[in-house]
């Protein structure tokens, strides 16, 4: 049974055993300064439970249509700097979190939405999914750090691409370069980012965050960044409750004649 853990505002976090997940729920999932603070919220209960996995979805027919621009007329540039502000800290605090994250995406995933799914470590889209940097119509840059994470998954040529000229990513062509982990018809979405979830969920949670550690030690340093950091996480690793457990019985299989790469996970 779902243990709903909260209702904060327009975003709703939930938890079921191992898994938690983030609802978008009040669609069209616009992100305004409210948005940021309830998620910032969401994303705190959610690194004070004791879950293995993240799962974020939205409910509606879109993940998220951007940011609500109809509400910034008049505003000042501080309070803007401050929504900016609130929308990051939410962000990279998911991406800081020692578990992995599962993105559910559907229908327009736009501006800011686009950049939350690009915090996941595996982004699972519906056949219906449309991936756009919107900012540029308003003449900014996308604001909490979709030209930069894209850079580094697509390259800076596309990037410009989609970033100084709005061009817009089906499902299937963002799967092509690197975006998606997965493209599924509308109506299994639900069903694979759950099984992706308890998949997860039933795994190394400490090994899990060494990977995500490393990869972002690799995008802000290279592999020399990484391949420092991979020795300490490795020892760390290796005194682990999950590998101390994992390791004999591992052996036991292939003494046994089974292939490493055929041996599921049996840290616990």
């Amino acid at each position: 049974m779902t243990e709903e853990v909260d209702i904060i505002r327009n975003i709703r976090f939930e938890r079921e055993g191992a898994i938690g997940t983030i609802v978008l729920a009040d669609p069209p999932n616009w992100l305004n300064i409210e948005f940021a603070e309830s998620l910032r919220v969401a994303v705190h209960q959610a690194s004070e439970s004791d879950i293995r996995v993240l799962h974020i979805r939205a409910e509606g027919p879109d993940f998220s249509v951007g940011g609500a621009v109809r509400e910034w007329p008049g505003k000042s540039a501080d309070w803007f700097r401050t929504f900016v502000a609130e929308v990051n800290a939410s962000y990279r605090a998911l991406e800081l979190l020692r578990i992995p994250i599962v993105c559910s995406v559907q229908g327009e995933v736009l501006g800011g939405g686009f950049e939350l799914a690009l915090s996941a470590d595996f982004l699972v889209a519906a056949e219906s999914a449309r991936f756009q940097c919107v900012e540029i119509t308003t003449g900014m840059v996308p604001l909490a750090g979709a030209v930069q994470r894209l850079a580094d998954m697509i390259g800076p040529a596309r990037t410009a691409r989609m970033a100084m000229l709005g061009e817009r990513l089906t499902a299937t062509e963002a799967a092509e370069l690197n975006v998606v982990s997965w493209v599924v018809p509308d109506d299994e979405l639900a069903k694979t980012g759950t099984e992706l979830a308890e998949r997860l969920a039933r795994g190394p949670t400490k090994g899990y965050a060494a990977i995500r550690a490393l990869l972002k030690a690799w995008s802000a340093g290279g592999t020399p960044g990484a391949d420092h950091l991979m020795y300490d996480l490795t020892m760390d690793l290796y005194r682990s409750e999950d590998t101390t457990n994992a390791i004999p019985a591992i052996a036991r299989a292939m003494d046994r004649g089974e292939m490493a790469a055929d041996i599921p996970f049996r840290g616990r």
